[in-house]
């Protein structure tokens, strides 16, 4: 077997590389008030990370649990997104920072690697009917994997969710059924479906094969710091699968041999959604009511959240809130500099700046710092829609100018 599954609540092990969701014995726990218990972990067998310990090269394909078909990977690409140094947007007296740009995946958001995984999952084992819930980019990421490889996609979305994003994915041909009600009520319908109606959930954190995909990024990042020590990396959290994602790969390439230490992951949370940045300082893994533009990590119960916020303490890192002005603020001067971030991607950056005297002070001038921005601005038009409003009129230009 390639790999096996364990959860990582209750530390139980399945040997089978059937389509497994969470635990079947602590998924029992799950109340809807506090964080799910259950959720499992993809654990590659000892004989796939010793044959990636012998290679020379990092590649995700050595570390995927499914088969990488060449005529998938063609058809929905997941490239190396370019790894940007810009001296204009880092903080002073860091110059060795560095943007992440997964906006500029195939679907304009991050989510591209989870969904390429799932959609693997489906071809491997005959599945051709897809189904979750979305805010909008992981719905956007896995309608387009559908359309690029000829899946049938159904898509549960809040009634919150922002009009671009649904454009999108009705565009790619997936079924979009609007939900009246939070995105947490869209996951829970989502999984009913399924159970009703079979074919395979892609949830985020809810179907262990997100988390694989999303591990993608580490590798990326292996290969574009030529395999140096990361210092930090700053990741915006809703809920908890990214961040967990990111781990979860340099978790793969320590047992591979590849890294000496681990990163600090910098869990970079909106301060109007905040359930995993309190449960990591209280251990109360309750719900928040999320109210942040940061649409995309708007998460009142974070799916991943029990996970994350382990993750978190494993590594010895911590969270950081941005306030709404501060995630606006953070996405004008990315702009300015030519990075379009929508409002969650903006939120990593603007912990960075936040956190910035801190990281100085424990790792000196020389720390490597990386940023994730996982969203393109182009996703959510709407948040700059208050930025500039003038009177038609000559005085109010030259007011402006």
């Amino acid at each position: 077997m390639r790999f096996s599954y364990k959860c990582t609540t209750c530390g139980r092990e399945y040997e089978t590389e059937e389509i497994m969701y969470l635990c079947p014995e602590c998924e029992k726990k799950n109340d809807g008030r506090t964080f799910n218990y259950g959720i499992l972990e993809v654990v590659l067998s000892p004989a796939v990370i010793e044959e990636c310990r012998k290679k020379d090269t990092v590649c995700f394909s050595d570390y995927s649990p499914y088969p990488v078909l060449k005529w998938a990977e063609d058809a929905f690409p997941l490239p190396s997104t370019p790894l940007l140094k810009n001296r204009k947007l880092s903080a002073p007296g860091l110059e060795n920072t560095f943007f992440k740009l997964d906006s500029l995946l195939l679907s304009g958001s991050f989510k591209d690697r989870a969904s390429f995984m799932v959609a693997l999952q489906a071809l491997s084992c005959g599945e051709r009917k897809i189904t979750l819930a979305s805010t909008g980019n992981a719905g956007a990421a896995m309608s387009a994997a559908g359309a690029a490889l000829g899946l049938d996609i159904n898509l549960f979305v809040p009634e919150s969710a922002p009009v671009n994003k649904l454009k999108q994915s009705i565009l790619y041909g997936a079924n979009v059924i609007p939900v009246k009600g939070s995105y947490d009520d869209a996951f829970s319908l989502s999984i009913e479906y399924t159970k009703r109606h079979g074919g395979i959930n892609r949830n985020t954190a809810y179907n262990p094969m997100t988390i694989e995909g999303k591990k993608s990024v580490a590798f990326d990042l292996y290969n574009q710091t030529g395999g140096r020590d990361i210092d930090y990396i700053f990741i915006p959290v809703g809920d908890g699968c990214i961040y967990s994602g990111v781990v979860k790969g340099f978790k793969d390439l320590m047992r591979a041999g590849k890294i000496r230490k681990m990163p600090r992951f910098i869990c970079c949370q909106a301060e109007k959604s905040r359930a995993i940045s309190d449960a990591f300082a209280t251990d109360e893994m309750k719900a928040f009511s999320a109210s942040t533009r940061a649409d995309s990590i708007s998460v009142n119960l974070p799916a991943c959240g029990r996970l994350a916020v382990s993750y978190i303490k494993e590594t010895d890192s911590w969270t950081t809130l941005a306030s709404e002005e501060e995630i606006k603020s953070a996405q004008i001067l990315l702009a300015s500099s030519g990075i379009l971030a929508e409002p969650a991607a903006a939120t990593s950056y603007a912990c960075y700046l936040k956190d910035s005297e801190k990281v100085r002070k424990e790792s000196g001038e020389n720390a490597l710092s990386l940023i994730l921005i996982t969203g393109t601005g182009f996703k959510d038009m709407a948040s700059f829609d208050d930025f500039i409003h003038i009177r038609p009129s000559i005085s109010a230009l030259d007011d402006l100018v």
